[in-house]
């Protein structure tokens, strides 16, 4: 499924260099590239979609389909005529389109910050409607009954594709890993030859944390980070020390944390149950399985009557603009 929302993202935008835009309302302009039938969206429904917002120099700015999951969000009476729910209120479930929208609009009207990477007049945007829960005459009680609704039936298809998203990534990255008993699976990249953490040592690590896509949601190096284009000034950029065998991060990762020595640079595979879980957190969905690239930078023995440091769980980093 994940395969061939991609393919169709890319579909649609070579489309959109094919077809010639229309003039919309205000300063916008649109391609409609699929037109299904059925009810527009209206004031107040609730959507799911997916995104992939643009410059006019073809830079991406997000692309929800990086993290697995579409966007929610609830239709807004437009701010300004040929703004993004403008364009939205043109569709319907299972269309798809292209809009440009004036980039200083948006900053003025919208507090969207115009990317200092564009020079052009728009920013493009490129909407699959995956779902519309229409508000209607709905009391919020049943409203928000269906909203809850669709997502358990979200989740649920979550938790029963993770196994096949999984093998399906080692298995186009032709990797062999090596598989623990509690469904960790792991690749040494190269063998450390310092010191293995005992639990109650601290560990201090580099650590890049990635979704099945390819896309950094967090990482401790500050050049990785520049060079995937999520560089976030607010961030510290330097190594997380976390104490081995304390459960201060995710499961998967404190189990890693005792299996490999000082040097050691290591790709690990973590299933949901030993990353966020069923719950997830705001940033990343539930049943969902991470890829952490760690290196071992040093091993440290606590000193008698030291207090442990205390580490903070890899979160996912502010998008890039």
């Amino acid at each position: 499924m994940k395969k061939h929302l991609i393919v169709l993202g890319f579909a649609v935008l070579a489309l959109s260099s094919c077809k010639q835009f229309k003039k919309g309302e205000g300063d916008m302009q649109y391609i409609i590239h699929e037109d299904k039938e059925g009810p527009t969206i209206k004031e107040g429904d609730f959507l799911a979609l997916q995104m992939i917002l643009k410059t006019e120099e073809d830079s991406v700015i997000q692309n929800t389909h990086d993290y697995d999951r579409p966007m929610f969000v609830a239709q807004q009476k437009s701010a300004f005529k040929g703004d993004i729910f403008s364009g939205l209120a043109m569709l319907s479930e299972g269309d798809s389109a292209t809009f440009k929208i004036n980039a200083d609009s948006l900053q003025q009207k919208m507090n969207m910050q115009k990317p200092a990477n564009t020079k052009g007049k728009y920013l493009v945007f490129t909407f699959k409607v995956d779902k519309i829960i229409p508000k209607g005459k709905l009391s919020d009680a049943d409203f928000n009954g269906k909203i809850e609704q669709f997502f358990k039936a979200e989740t649920q298809k979550a938790k029963n594709s993770e196994g096949g998203k999984i093998s399906g990534y080692i298995s186009s990255k032709d990797l062999k890993p090596t598989k623990t008993p509690s469904g960790l699976n792991y690749i040494v990249d190269k063998q450390g030859n310092g010191p293995k953490a005992v639990a109650g040592d601290t560990v201090q690590v580099n650590y890049t944390g990635r979704f099945l896509t390819g896309k950094i949601f967090q990482t401790s190096v500050a050049e990785i980070a520049k060079k995937e284009n999520v560089f976030n000034p607010m961030a510290p950029y330097q190594p997380m020390k976390v104490v081995a065998g304390a459960h201060a991060t995710v499961p998967g990762f404190d189990e890693a944390l005792l299996m490999f020595p000082k040097g050691s640079k290591v790709t690990l595979i973590l299933p949901s149950n030993l990353a966020y879980g069923e719950q997830g957190n705001p940033s990343i969905a539930p049943f969902t399985p991470l890829i952490f690239e760690i290196e071992v930078l040093d091993v440290i023995k606590p000193k008698a009557g030291s207090q442990p440091p205390v580490a903070a769980q890899p979160a996912p980093a502010a998008p890039a603009h």
